[in-house]
């Protein structure tokens, strides 16, 4: 049987998980992106190779097969188990390029054996992963919803300069020189260099410093010619040379669109050096953005739409970080508003180790076009003293602080290799009606990136860990930390374990905002109790209440002195019994923290 590891974590499938998984399939009633079901009751399916390509090229998925899922996703088994799970783990070394090496494991499961196999999702440097029956361009693919989908020519292409630095950004442009780019950019450029930069380009000449800094690069043919990213950072006029090289604008009067009477509000073409499009894409979205009102301690503020600094970020990466490769170089950099949203999409998906779940991680950067962005560094945006873009890696993070700092729902992040989105929805998430219903909980203690969760999930119905990184900040600590703290005040609840794991808000949450529905534990806790000594666990099983809830009521008693520890608190074997204190609740004290 193949034995491996998902992601390099070494976790399995266990029993209890695999039922959360089917029964979930069961109440969705399909597939999901990371799951794959098949009945392979007469062998294994050709199909099969398809989906550990795009589980392996995508986030991994687990397959399962001796499901059908025409019934329902009944358990209808394997006849030779242990011959599905070699015949899987040879197709996996032998027929997938890059070999894979999958957690395969058999399970007994309502009677009858059915094969799990985790597909880890491989490293960038080894996409695309494809069966070699049917060739990299024909055999390989990527998971999207449920299904799988062949990968087109350009994707392929897209994964495999992802296995190296791409250099089309340091590629000399046949007959361009220096006349083609703006003087006093070339200038501002060399003497901040020397400033900034003294030990690499203090002593040097002029043209020595734009040598080195790639400006200029060897045409090839025993002359000098403009790189493109010099062309791009510094050119008069980049769009002569490459007339798709710049952004779209469009504004449409509908979320769907056009309507009959007018196709658009606004559509312009942004074009020039990529401080100028900077510039001028702001000024375009600007200029169709509309103001509202906060109300903040100090009386009445009008903003934008959308936060300046999330728009800036937005926009220099979708310029900075697009792919330049020849096939790419025919498609613009697009900004479409429309009344409910705005949406920033460049070509080219993300590069290197940047992944969507990483996305604003701090010490995780990546750049497809090195010398470009260095270059960028340097370079001022028109009328500002701020350079275009920092490569510190903290774009995103800005990004997303700033939209976290307006009360706004967070931006949508979309890799589909040829192309990456970003959508930033036009909704306050902390309005005064959510502001009002947090209050109404009466939950002390909560921190700014709770509240913003549980606005999400009143707004959006469930998220993950993930999710709630991505919306907050915080780090992947922290976020599991304050997640089991609304867990534990039982104002949401988790389903599934481990990376399974969703959270919704409590029923009595989503009903009512009605300050008599929080809970008091300790007096259910302490009925319990009663003369007894009881663990942690034999609380859980007498109260019906969960272990994280279970968890911080003790914790209140304790430091309330109405419960004492016998043991080391710190033990796995600690256990609990009141103290002869009686306890006292006064009128309206709940024990809140």
């Amino acid at each position: 049987m193949a034995e491996g590891t998902l992601g390099g974590r070494g976790d399995m499938v266990l029993d209890p998980e695999l039922a959360e998984i089917v029964d979930n399939l069961r109440t969705i009633g399909a597939d999901i992106a990371d799951v794959e079901v098949k009945k392979a009751q007469g062998g294994l399916p050709r199909s099969l190779r398809e989906t550990l390509s795009a589980f392996a090229n995508t986030r991994g998925g687990v397959i399962i097969l001796g499901l059908d899922e025409t019934q329902g996703f009944a358990a209808t088994g394997l006849t030779d188990p242990a011959d599905v799970a070699a015949g899987l783990g040879a197709m996996c070394a032998e027929d997938m390029e890059p070999p894979l090496r999958p957690l395969i494991k058999i399970h007994r499961f309502e009677g009858t054996h059915i094969l799990v196999a985790e597909v880890p999702e491989l490293d960038a440097a080894q996409k695309p992963c494809f069966s070699r029956s049917a060739g990299i361009t024909k055999g390989s693919y990527v998971r999207v919803g449920d299904g799988d989908r062949r990968l087109s020519a350009y994707e392929v292409q897209v994964m495999l300069s992802s296995r190296g630095q791409p250099r089309e950004d340091e590629q000399a442009v046949r007959g361009v020189g220096l006349e083609h780019l703006d003087p006093a950019g070339v200038d501002a450029l060399i003497g901040r260099l020397r400033i900034s930069r003294p030990y690499a380009f203090k002593d040097l000449t002029p043209m020595a410093v734009l040598r080195r800094a790639k400006v200029l690069v060897p045409d090839g043919h025993g002359g000098e010619a403009v790189s493109l990213a010099g062309l791009l950072a510094l050119g008069r006029y980049p769009q002569e040379h490459f007339p798709q090289l710049m952004v779209t604008f469009v504004h449409y009067p509908t979320p769907s669109g056009s309507r009959p009477d007018a196709r658009f509000l606004d559509n312009v073409t942004l074009e020039g050096p990529i401080p100028i499009m900077v510039r001028d894409t702001l000024a375009a979205i600007r200029r169709n953005m509309s103001r509202r009102a906060v109300i903040e301690d100090a009386g009445r503020e009008d903003v934008w739409e959308y936060p300046e600094t999330a728009l800036r970020e937005a926009v220099v990466n979708a310029l900075v970080h697009r792919d330049l490769s020849t096939g790419a170089r025919g498609t613009q950099v697009q900004v479409e508003m429309y009344p409910d949203r705005l949406l920033i999409r460049n070509p080219g998906g993300l590069f290197g180790p940047v992944s969507i779940d990483s996305l604003g991680e701090e010490g995780i950067s990546s750049a497809r076009n090195a010398i470009l962005i260095k270059l960028l560094e340097d370079v001022p945006l028109p009328g500002e003293s701020r350079t275009v873009c920092e490569n510190r890696g903290s774009g995103i993070r800005a990004m997303l602080n700033s939209l976290l700092a307006a009360g706004m729902s967070p931006p949508q992040f979309d890799d589909k290799i040829s192309s990456f989105v970003v959508l930033f929805p036009n909704h306050t998430l902390l309005s005064e009606e959510i502001v009002g219903w947090i209050r109404s909980l009466g939950e002390k203690g909560l921190t700014d990136s709770q509240c913003v969760a549980l606005a999400l999930l009143r707004e959006e119905g469930s998220l993950d860990n993930r999710a709630y990184r991505n919306a907050t900040g915080v780090d992947s600590r922290v976020a599991t930390a304050e997640l089991r703290d609304l867990v534990a005040r039982e104002l949401i609840t988790q389903s599934g374990t481990r990376r399974w794991a969703r959270y919704l808000l409590s029923q009595r949450h989503t009903e009512t905002t009605d300050q008599s529905a929080r809970a008091d534990r300790r007096p259910q806790l302490l009925a319990a109790l009663g003369e007894q000594t009881l663990s942690r666990a034999e609380l859980v099983s007498r109260t019906g209440l969960g272990d994280q809830t279970v968890r911080r009521w003790l914790k209140i008693l304790r430091d309330e002195g109405l419960i004492e520890t016998v043991g080391s608190p710190k033990s796995v074997h600690v256990r609990y019994r009141r103290t002869r204190q009686e306890p006292l609740f006064p009128h309206g004290n709940s024990g809140r923290d």
